[in-house]
């Protein structure tokens, strides 16, 4: 059992607030592109193919990092790779503030889009390797809350920018009135490299993960580190020793690993919970949500504001769900916020049926989906990516997290370009209502199939998955 007494939290805070830095590049990324559309539209003259594909080819390159990730992590390292996910970003952010043209700019995006496929699977699986068992939930959730701060970082970053190009803020430098003035959507995307070089420098200061080292019999490296962990030789010993024991136990390839039965039946619950996470309306909510009050009348013109104020009670939720996902634990957690989820959509559907018809106001429809993002962000969204860097043993971690990864990647990819079409052809009411039964086969397979894993090391799931198979 591993003893509070001596363990080195601050240094394991650090490791991981390191390695979550991928997901505030990844929150930064993905949302950056609402304050640009417009103007790069205009600026090359785009029809709405283009248009389309200017917003959706980050995530085409999304799909190939997660297919990539798996076996680059368990291949190089999972440092390594974080190193080529940094790089990416860097090269994505400067390529886009300097392109000439849009089919550079769709490349550059591209680039970007494989980083965060990459970082999506690479981060949190580090996390969890690192992370001491009692701590490791809130540990991998600080990934999820620096994707929320991502997103209301390029929020404000687009505002600021916008604002400095509305009061022409001038500068003998051609080069800084281009990028921050005449065409700011180059600053706003070019903003990204700042953070993704901190990224890149501030990896070479955190250590390979200990359970790769293993994997790759460098147990003195592997001991090393788990002494600067836990300050226990002792303790550190039996943590290397407990991931070789378990090595043992999995004599076969990594291949027949993936379809041994209990870790086959974990792959495929993975796919299973990854989709249907998409399919509840959370990145309907998140990207669309603007159009869906502008259209709904709420907004009169502020839609950056309630965009804003969506990403608030997104990120100050999963600090929420960051305190107490060890102690309440993951099942519970997704029962209270799926089932608030449920509520919360079943409202929504239920204001654009009849609401407007019998005078509610529509501020109460503003209300229904702060609660929604409130239930998602506590739950679903907290509880994943720790389920999927958790679920798989050490030896294919990588793999199998790129296979869950890339289900959801597909996912949201698909309710991306869905959720208009239904929004014009199922009505919104209809869409909601959608998003609502989609939640119910989402909280029985969580009830039903998947352990319990707070508390847990790595190694001991592992185990579970093997004696439930």
């Amino acid at each position: 059992m591993e003893q509070g007494t001596k363990q080195n939290i601050g240094y394991v805070v650090f490791l991981s607030i390191v390695a979550a830095l991928g997901g505030f590049l990844f929150g930064y990324d993905t949302a950056v592109i609402s304050g640009t559309i417009d103007q790069v539209t205009s600026q090359f003259h785009l029809d709405l193919l283009q248009q389309g594909w200017y917003v959706g080819c980050a995530l085409i390159g999304s799909i190939f990092g997660v297919a990539v990730a798996g076996v680059s992590s368990d291949r190089f390292g999972r440092k390594k790779s974080m190193i080529m996910s940094a790089v990416l970003f860097s090269v994505s952010g400067i390529g886009c503030a300097i392109s000439s043209s849009y089919e550079q700019l769709v490349i550059y995006r591209i680039i970007g889009g494989i980083g965060i496929g990459m970082v999506s699977i690479i981060s949190p699986l580090y996390i969890s390797e690192v992370a001491i068992t009692k701590y490791r939930g809130r540990l991998v959730s600080l990934y999820q809350l620096a994707i929320t701060v991502g997103f209301l970082g390029a929020y404000l970053v687009n505002y600021k920018l916008l604002q400095i190009s509305l009061n022409g803020v001038h500068s003998s430098n051609l080069i800084w009135s281009k990028v921050f003035v005449s065409e700011n959507w180059r600053g706003m995307l070019g903003m990204e490299s700042v953070p993704a070089f901190l990224f890149f420098v501030i990896i070479f200061f955190i250590p390979e993960s200990p359970r790769w080292l293993v994997v790759r019999n460098q147990d003195f490296r592997a001991l090393s580190i788990m002494n600067k962990i836990y300050r226990d030789n002792v303790e550190a010993s039996h943590q290397v020793a407990e991931v070789k024991q378990q090595m043992e136990m999995d004599s076969q390839s990594n291949w027949q690993l993936l379809f041994k039965p209990g870790f086959l039946k974990a792959i495929i619950i993975g796919v299973f919970i990854a989709i249907l996470g998409q399919f509840m309306g959370v990145n309907a909510v998140l990207y669309y949500g603007p159009t869906i009050f502008t259209n709904s009348g709420l907004s009169s013109g502020d839609s950056l504001f309630y965009q804003v104020l969506v990403g608030m009670v997104n990120m100050l939720t999963t600090i929420l769900a960051l305190v107490i996902i060890d102690k309440v634990g993951r099942k519970k957690l997704v029962y209270y916020g799926v089932s608030g989820m449920i509520i919360s959509l079943l409202l929504i559907g239920l204001y654009f049926l009849k609401g407007a018809s019998i005078g509610i106001p529509s501020i109460f429809l503003l209300i229904f989906f702060l609660f929604y993002i409130f239930c998602c962000a506590v739950s679903i969204c907290a509880v994943i990516w720790v389920l999927l860097s958790e679920m798989y043993p050490t030896s294919i971690r990588g793999v199998a997290m790129s296979i869950a990864g890339f289900s959801l990647w597909i996912g949201t990819y698909l309710i991306g370009q869905l959720t208009p079409w239904m929004l014009k052809n199922l009505t919104p009411a209809g869409t909601f209502l959608l998003f609502a039964i989609m939640c119910v086969p989402y909280i029985l397979i969580i009830w039903k199939l998947v352990p319990e894993t707070a508390g847990k090391s790595l190694e001991e799931i592992e185990r579970m998955w093997i004696k439930n198979k």
